[in-house]
């Protein structure tokens, strides 16, 4: 690493990410680097940064359903390292995660009580957002940093895997990755966003869908 370069914290993350994260370890110091200028120009970055590699603290071979989002929730308190997910006390819930939970309650008859996904991550979903990180108040602004490498080499690793995975690609930057998950099954929808959810969003099924193609595939279905 180079003295003027910051330590990127891998020692949040699960050890068994980092076969796939090691050889990007460049990148990321020049995103932490980047992360870092931002905030002494006085921007706010979210998530927090002890959430910022959230999504690697889930073990590699836990993961059994990957959803991909884009990025972070630009609003402040909103985000929490996870794609779609939102800190529990967030009221309403952001308005791409009320759209899935009308979804999921069409589809399952589950109730989301709040926008925390963590129970679906301790059952093996991966919510991994394209880009880790946000400048407050600006929705996309780190798209350039980097981090669309980091997360095309964890899903690319996820799609080698023999082991079930089914994927959810939302949109069209999710759905862009579609080649990196190999064989294994992908349900593609419109992105849950107000703007887009109407085209196909609504009347998906993929959480019924999922749980489908993991029963295929021999794997417990996710309780959502």
């Amino acid at each position: 690493m180079r003295p003027d370069l910051p330590p990127v914290p891998l020692e949040l993350i699960d050890p068994s990410w980092l076969p796939t994260l090691q050889p990007h370890r460049q990148t990321l110091e020049r995103i932490w680097h980047a992360l870092e200028s931002e905030r002494a120009e006085g921007h706010e970055v979210l998530p927090a940064p002890e959430n910022i590699l959230r999504a690697f603290t889930q073990p590699f071979d836990a993961v059994r359903v990957l959803i991909v989002g884009q990025d972070p929730y630009p609003t402040p308190g909103h985000a929490m390292g996870l794609a779609f997910a939102a800190a529990p006390h967030i009221t309403p819930m952001p308005a791409s995660l009320r759209n899935i939970a009308k979804e999921l309650a069409a589809d399952t008859g589950s109730i989301l009580q709040n926008g925390d996904l963590t129970h679906w991550e301790a059952q093996g979903v991966l919510l991994l957002n394209r880009s880790l990180t946000v400048r407050a108040g600006a929705a996309g602004s780190h798209e350039r940093l980097g981090w669309q490498e980091i997360t095309a080499a964890a899903i690319t690793d996820l799609g080698r895997r023999p082991s079930p995975l089914v994927s959810i690609l939302w949109g069209r930057q999710a759905q862009q990755l579609r080649d990196l998950v190999g064989e294994h099954p992908v349900l593609e929808a419109p992105h849950p966003s107000p703007l887009s959810a109407h085209r196909g969003f609504f009347g998906s099924r993929p959480f019924s869908q999922t749980n489908q193609f993991l029963r295929d595939l021999g794997a417990e279905p996710i309780d959502w």
